[in-house]
């Protein structure tokens, strides 16, 4: 069995030392209870609601900088896998919403956010790559950013990548829903688990930041979709976890007759790719 945690925290926009000591003492409560994957927010490095390019420019690290190297030795010292969001420099300058997995000190894979939200785009480039699988020693572990999940045919792609668990670094803006309703972004990650039978961890962040308030909607979800932890959906630091069996994700059966992969039918979805080229509201 394999204890999983989402770490839900305040990061503090441009004030990356900051940031490092949170997310430090995050990893020592995971650690504590003995978590072996912990997901933390997106961006927990450098903060969210950025002034503007400058500023995020000067947060901004390479891949073997500071932050990555001290999450590496942390990783290592307290032998679990961890996903974190950060501001990233790329090799030619171009700013990233990325995240990177680190198993037992090895940095394994970074994924840079291909779907930006809202004014993320006067401050990052677009990721090319789709979601990476990753072979961990805990298991097929995938990762996207926030608004990636949004769309069904990237969280489709980590499903069919073969992913075991799907991690989230997430920065939830908080919009008004009725009262008693589950926030609509948890809702879309239920939908993604069910739909792919994998099971989900995604660490939203809280603490008001530049007047930006969040969900705070860290959740744990089983390959059924239904809620293992959280979700908190309250703006307070947490530490969730579950304990689970990540093999389970591997049985896409859903009756004597069903299987949520090989139902599929491709040839016929060709037509959206067709119709969004036809489509007059095409951008």
């Amino acid at each position: 069995m394999t204890l999983v945690a989402a770490s839900q925290i305040a990061p503090v926009v441009g004030d990356v030392i900051e940031n490092r000591a949170r997310v430090r003492a995050a990893l020592e409560e995971a650690a504590a209870q003995a978590a072996d994957l912990v997901v933390l927010p997106e961006l927990a490095q450098s903060g969210y609601v950025f002034k503007d390019v400058q500023e995020a420019r000067s947060v901004a690290e390479h891949l073997d900088g500071p932050s990555v190297r001290e999450w590496s030795d942390l990783s290592r010292r307290l032998q679990l896998v961890l996903v974190a969001g950060f501001c990233e420099r790329g090799p030619d300058g171009h700013l990233f919403n990325s995240c990177v997995l680190i198993d037992h000190g090895q940095v394994r894979a970074t994924y840079r956010k291909a779907h930006l939200w809202d004014r993320e785009s006067e401050f990052f480039s677009r990721g090319h790559e789709g979601p990476p699988v990753v072979d961990t020693s805990l298991g097929r572990v995938a990762m996207m950013i926030c608004y990636d999940v949004e769309f069904p045919e990237w969280t489709r792609m980590a499903g069919l990548g073969g992913a075991d668990v799907l991690a989230v670094p997430t920065n939830w803006p908080l919009e008004a829903r009725p009262e008693g309703e589950r926030p609509m972004e948890v809702v879309r990650l239920q939908a993604a688990a069910s739909a792919n039978r994998m099971f989900v961890v995604a660490a939203d962040r809280c603490g008001v930041e530049r007047g930006v308030a969040w969900v705070g909607g860290s959740v744990i979800l089983g390959p059924d979709g239904y809620p293992l932890a959280g979700p908190v959906a309250a703006e307070r630091e947490q530490l969730l976890t579950a304990r689970v069996n990540l093999h389970a994700a591997r049985t896409k059966t859903i009756s004597a007759s069903n299987h949520v992969l090989t139902d599929r039918r491709p040839e016929l979805y060709a037509l959206l790719t067709r119709a969004h080229e036809e489509s007059p509201a095409s951008p």
